[in-house]
């Protein structure tokens, strides 16, 4: 890879417990940019309550960090020898059911939001429900709305129909930020050739996961096996379109995922709800470098190596956020 092209990092990263250490650590692996999840389950205000304390770890940390609007942002970060650090929503609930709450997050930094998480939102269908209704009537406006401002539209945990909907639907291209092949490892977290087949023809843009749960052989998957399935991947989005979205949840207790996959929409605790261990060659951000050999091993070249490590999210990012005015 080139020195100066960037290593964009998009994932479901945690959302909580960052801490100046973590900044350090994307800085010292090299990292220009990353997504950082706002929110899974809070509504407005709890939403914009996190969106206080990240302004306040922005200005804490300003040496080593910077909010991202924009691929300007990226470049800048680039410059002065920080991480961009764009934010997220993995659930629509924090737009509540109001549309205007689209615009509002948007201009308070949100630049990705997903239409569903596991469950049926007011957008469309989440994959482990029983039948996928797919894109509400709610959800059409919604992806209007975020196609108008140019918030990122992300059908990871969507249900098969809601995302091929989804994709058709929306006039800019949309991302399925961390998934893997369904056909390698047989869960419908992961995405069908189908699916991927509709991403690409739209323009659009894989993130490839490195949570155990969405890998071939789980915690024990090698480096050669990760390297091997971005190969199969990329045999159906080509190396333009796919990217790493690490899905990386670094030093968080188990009770974070338990809110993620239960929120406050059941009282059944799901006593299994806990974080797998990572492969043995991605458990922190300081290893995303060395994904490089398993892409190489698997027969990337240098420019392609250097697309899924970073260039192609920096493409798409460039194409899809409007310059922040």
């Amino acid at each position: 890879m080139t020195s100066d092209a960037p290593q964009v990092l998009i994932d479901g990263l945690q959302y909580c417990n960052w801490s100046r250490e973590i900044f350090e650590e994307m800085r010292r692996g090299g990292l220009t940019a990353v997504h950082a999840t706002v929110g899974y389950h809070e509504g407005f205000r709890e939403t914009v309550r996190h969106l206080v304390d990240w302004r306040t770890r922005f200005r804490d940390n300003e040496d080593l960090i910077l909010l991202a609007r924009d691929a300007g942002d990226i470049k800048r970060a680039q410059a002065t020898n920080r991480t961009a650090i764009f934010l997220g929503l993995q659930n629509p609930m924090p737009m509540e059911d109001d549309i205007g709450l689209i615009e509002m997050l948007f201009d308070l930094g949100i630049r990705f939001m997903q239409l569903t998480y596991n469950n049926q939102s007011l957008l469309g269908c989440g994959w482990m429900e029983k039948e996928d209704s797919g894109v509400t009537r709610m959800g059409r406006e919604a992806i209007a709305e975020m196609n108008r401002l140019g918030m990122i539209i992300d059908l990871s945990h969507a249900g098969e129909r809601t995302a091929l909907e989804a994709i058709a639907l929306s006039e800019r291209p949309v991302v399925i930020s961390h998934a893997n092949p369904r056909w390698l490892r047989d869960s419908n977290r992961n995405v069908s050739k189908h699916v991927l087949q509709a991403l690409r023809e739209r323009e659009g843009l894989l993130g490839l996961s490195l949570y155990p749960l969405h890998l071939p052989n789980g915690s024990d998957t090698t480096l050669d096996q990760f390297g091997k399935m971005a190969r199969e991947a990329a045999e159906i989005m080509g190396a333009e379109h796919l990217g790493i979205g690490s899905d990386l949840c670094q030093g968080q207790p188990d009770g974070v995922v338990r809110w993620m996959r239960e929120g406050r929409w059941t009282r059944e605790a799901q006593a299994a709800a806990s974080f797998p261990a990572q492969p043995s060659w991605f458990g922190s951000n300081l290893d995303f470098p060395g994904l490089s050999q398993g892409l190489l091993a698997a027969g990337f070249d240098e420019t392609g190596t250097s697309l899924v490590l970073g260039g192609a999210w920096h493409r798409f990012i460039q194409a899809s956020l409007p310059p922040a005015g």
